[in-house]
């Protein structure tokens, strides 16, 4: 797993010895693995090459027994047990909350956000955490989609939390047909179903590889032609979270055959925001993504291409 202070660039040394080793930016060195990550001390032990007949002399003697780690290895990632969540948009919001809460919990974090120099409060969270490690990822470029997901090729996902969204701003949550900006409605689309889409593609074989298999998309009622507003608003927005519904219901068939479970989680009316927390009913952050998480917890390949409140019940379409 790349981690968060390690550069991958591997160094030959002491030619003609092909040993390969890891420099942290601390010039640390670390022997790395697709799953475990170990600094080594700074101060480096001399390096020697065996001669032909000095390997021979050690395949013939047999393995040796093994020897702890030293304490002063500061390994991470080292229980293959441990689930691993790859969450998008996570720099505030419900994604972030899913971040703290699922971390709460030990588990393995990816928390991708388009501007992580900006994510302070992810950042924060993941200098006390060395389970969470922070990624770029914009869900509209979709070449920087399929690079992060080679990079991470390897890596078993348990679940594909799909949260980066495009909501409705303010100033054009209220426009009528005559003043509707198709250039944002293009936005909208771009973010809201097209974005999770690619993502759901390039890292589709990691959570068919994992154990629980589970890509969750956080959609909205306004996505349903029955629970929505039926007021003339949020057109964009509504069209997006409807695409988005029908985009995740569709692969649900396709991911039935493969055992991967997929499911739409409508959050509630959530104050992420000043503004949305005056609404009547407006639920905390930290509440809503307490009572999805209980929801997640007991999902099974039954609930494949439900669309679920996070209340549990299921959403009209």
């Amino acid at each position: 797993m790349p981690h968060a202070n390690a550069s991958l660039t591997y160094t030959p040394i002491n030619a003609p010895c092909k040993c390969l080793l890891t420099h942290t930016p601390t010039n640390a060195l670390a022997v790395s693995c697709p799953r475990v990550f170990h600094p080594l001390p700074a101060k480096r032990p001399p390096m020697k090459c065996l001669t032909v007949a000095g390997l021979f002399a050690v395949l013939l003697a047999g393995p040796a027994p093994a020897e702890p780690a030293p304490e002063s290895f500061a390994t991470v990632h080292t229980e293959p047990s441990t689930p691993t969540v790859l969450i998008t948009g996570s720099n505030r919001g419900i994604g972030f909350e899913f971040v703290r809460q699922f971390a709460a919990r030990g588990w393995r974090i990816i928390a991708t956000t388009r501007r992580p120099d900006r994510a302070d409060d992810l950042i924060e969270l993941a200098k006390s955490n060395p389970d969470i490690v922070i990624e770029r990822l914009d869900v509209t470029d979709h070449a920087g989609i399929d690079e992060l997901a080679a990079r991470y090729a390897d890596r078993p996902i348990d679940i594909l939390l799909l949260n980066a969204a495009l909501g409705p701003a303010p100033a054009t949550a209220m426009a009528q047909l005559e003043t509707l900006d198709f250039e944002l409605a293009q936005r909208h689309f771009a973010v809201n179903a097209i974005g999770p889409m690619k993502v759901s593609q390039a890292f589709y074989a990691n959570v068919k590889a994992s154990d629980r298999k589970q890509i969750i998309a956080m959609s909205s009622d306004s996505g349903s032609f029955v629970a929505g507003s039926q007021a003339p608003i949020l057109f964009h927005y509504k069209a997006s979270k409807a695409a988005l519904n029908m985009y995740l219901h569709t692969l649900a068939f396709a991911a039935q055959k493969r055992d991967v479970t997929v499911v739409m989680l409508h959050p509630g009316l959530v104050g992420t925001n000043p503004r949305l927390a005056k609404f009547p009913g407006a639920l905390k952050t930290e509440d809503s993504v307490r009572q999805l998480m209980t929801v997640i917890d007991g999902l099974t390949s039954e609930d494949n291409g439900r669309f679920i409140r996070y209340t549990g019940e299921t959403m009209p379409w």
